[in-house]
């Protein structure tokens, strides 16, 4: 039997902040008690009523921030252990991102939103790696338009591209379909979904959208900020 690596592991993970500016106020607990791996090449999602800590666990998986107490190892690495600079790095090393706003820079066109992170990762085919990518996505006939003449799905196309040019161990998508009208957000579905198994790629999900989460292995549910029974 073949032993699938842990691409991220959670274990006791809490988080708490301040209630407000006055730290005399108390602390408000957002996450508690959070634990969970995820293996290689498994689709996972997570999902919760809003306000029930999906986002800020999505953002403790990527060390974008810290848990109050617990520990979080992506790709074998406790990120409590590693600077700022040393986070950056192994997220540009194994991660990639799809958000629910596209996150695409309004100065940059198509292209060039694609190459960005590839040439920040000094890729010397830059270039050629993001034209294939927009072309994988069915816009290579868009390369040289900026994101404000690009429909939603359309710039969540250059969000797909952008994200798996990087061949990411792990892509982590928050609500990719939320900004989305129900037909294009199932196209982007089938798009995403096919160019991970294409890839190989490890995928996290938050969403609201229950087509999207059973299109996953497994569903994570969150619950005033505590893990309750997975659904599958």
């Amino acid at each position: 039997m073949t032993i699938k690596k842990t691409v991220i592991e959670l274990l006791a993970v809490d988080k708490t902040v301040p209630m407000s500016a006055d730290q005399d106020t108390g602390l408000l607990s957002i996450l508690h008690d959070i634990s969970f791996t995820v293996q290689a090449g498994e689709a996972v999602a997570i999902i919760g009523a809003s306000g029930s800590g999906k986002s800020t666990l999505l953002g403790l998986m990527a060390g974008l921030d810290l848990p109050t107490s617990g520990s979080v190892r992506l790709d074998g690495e406790d990120l409590a252990l590693l600077d700022e600079d040393a986070r950056a790095a192994l997220r540009g090393r194994v991660l990639g991102f799809v958000f629910q706003s596209f996150q695409l820079l309004p100065a940059l066109n198509a292209l060039e939103n694609v190459m960005l992170p590839l040439e920040l990762s000094d890729k010397s085919n830059a270039r050629a790696l993001a034209e294939a990518m927009l072309k994988r996505v069915g816009l290579g006939a868009r390369l040289a338009h900026y994101p404000k003449h690009l429909s939603g799905g359309e710039q969540q196309r250059v969000a797909l591209a952008r994200a798996f040019a990087m061949q990411p161990q792990l892509l982590l998508a928050d609500e990719p379909t939320g900004n989305l009208d129900a037909a294009t957000g199932a196209q982007i579905i089938e798009l995403m979904f096919a160019m991970n198994a294409e890839a190989g790629t490890t995928l996290v999900l938050v969403t609201h959208d229950p087509q999207l989460a059973q299109r996953c292995d497994r569903t994570l549910r969150l619950a005033n900020g505590q893990l309750v029974l997975g659904e599958r």
